[in-house]
């Protein structure tokens, strides 16, 4: 068995000495104006007036955005557009990018070539050498734990790290997220790498609208793969590290809350990206790096810009908009993030029998409702997420659960 096995980690990037060169203490004098002029600025972005309840008065992140997830409205934001590491986060990302190629049956071998670009101290969900997975496993060691091993696995599905990455650019670049640029595909800390509050929002939105993206955001507990073979391989629990979604000593789970993606490394600090419904609004909410030592601050940081923007929302004057993919623009083609033509099988010697999904990343531009119920033992299909121009697509409830901390 490899180090990998036994690397069973619950946080979702460890700290790595490697500083990116964009570290900085202040947010640029100028910075990206896609969605709105005011969202360029530096400094907290809000249109105070009669009705608009204060924002909350404790906020340290470095860079947050609370939207509305339909129409795409910005009810505030502070430094929107400032380039910072992302940490997992990114993987957002990565699972917009990647997950629409492969069917959840499909089979994965592990190879120790597949692993020799993981960072150092890399979380992991203990993908083994020569066991053999399927992409269902492989996603939820993704989203739940944040598994680097689980994201190269799915890297060498794809193609490769450098092809990889270069669909993830091409994506963001789809999205209009001008902000992020893509090192490596699991948001380890790398020099260059970027993305900020605005983008990771995009991401959000748009994986979203992917069924198997929204059920495996919304898992709080699996079972993983082990050693063995056949009827005597074993498993093991994994459980979601996102502390909105199954609460933490200290932070009840957040009422409504359906995902998305939490992340931590040195240079980034912590950030997540979450999505929540309530009464039929759905809102989105990303924040970066605060300045609390405390892992849990980024969580309460959310929850409170959450409680705030379901208050304001249809009062307050937004300040900018989530913009539609390019492909949504009028006269544009579809585009696609596919790299040198067709459609990547994969490394023939890490995939039995993988083809195409059914189901693409889907349009970002209309979000209706995201039903979202607590309270039950077992997933069970409750409500939908419903798109302008696309069926209702079913999202699972969660079975509200206390994990130890990170």
């Amino acid at each position: 068995m490899s180090v990998r096995a036994l690397a069973v980690a619950i946080v979702a990037v460890t700290p790595t000495l490697l500083a990116p060169a964009f570290a900085a203490d202040d947010p640029p004098r100028r910075m990206s104006t896609v969605g709105g002029e005011l969202l360029g600025r530096p400094g907290t972005q809000v249109h105070e007036g009669p009705g608009v309840p204060e924002l909350p008065d404790d906020l340290t992140a470095k860079s947050w955005i609370v939207a509305d997830a339909e129409s795409g409205e910005v009810l505030a934001a502070r430094n929107a557009h400032w380039p910072l590491a992302p940490a997992s986060t990114l993987k957002m990302l990565f699972a917009d990018t990647v997950l629409p190629k492969f069917d959840r049956e499909d089979l994965y071998r592990a190879r120790p070539e597949h692993f020799t670009e993981m960072g150092e101290g890399s979380s992991a969900v203990g993908i083994a050498d020569d066991q053999t997975y399927t992409v269902e496993d492989l996603w939820r060691g993704v989203f739940l734990v944040s598994g680097n091993d689980a994201v190269y696995a799915l890297t060498a599905m794809n193609g490769g790290k450098e092809r990889t990455v270069a669909e993830m650019n091409a994506r963001a670049e789809e999205l209009q997220a001008g902000d992020t640029h893509v090192v490596n595909p699991d948001g380890y800390d790398a020099r260059g790498q970027t993305s900020s509050a605005y983008d990771l929002t995009l991401f959000a939105r748009s994986g979203m609208q992917n069924s198997d993206f929204r059920e495996y955001a919304a898992t709080p507990e699996a079972e993983f793969p082990g050693g063995g073979e056949g009827e005597d391989r074993e498993s093991y629990p994994i459980a979601n590290t996102n502390r909105l979604l199954v609460g933490a000593p200290g932070l009840e789970p957040y009422e409504g809350i359906a995902g998305v993606k939490n992340g931590y490394t040195s240079s980034a600090g912590h950030t997540f990206t979450g999505i929540a419904e309530r009464s039929g609004r759905v809102l989105l909410v990303t924040v970066m790096n605060p300045e609390d030592d405390d892992s849990l601050a980024v969580y309460r940081e959310a929850a409170d810009l959450l409680d705030w923007g379901f208050e304001a929302a249809g009062t307050v004057e937004p300040v900018g908009e989530l913009v539609p993919p390019l492909s949504e623009l009028p006269g544009e083609e579809p585009a696609t993030t596919e790299v040198d033509g067709g459609k990547n099988t994969g490394d023939e010697s890490a995939l039995d029998g993988a083809t195409a999904s059914s189901e693409g990343g889907g349009s970002a531009s209309g979000v209706l409702v995201l039903g979202v119920t607590a309270g039950t033992a077992v997933l069970l299909a409750a409500g939908a997420y419903v798109f302008h121009r696309r069926h209702p697509l079913p999202l699972p409830a969660r079975r509200r659960r206390a994990a130890p901390p990170d």
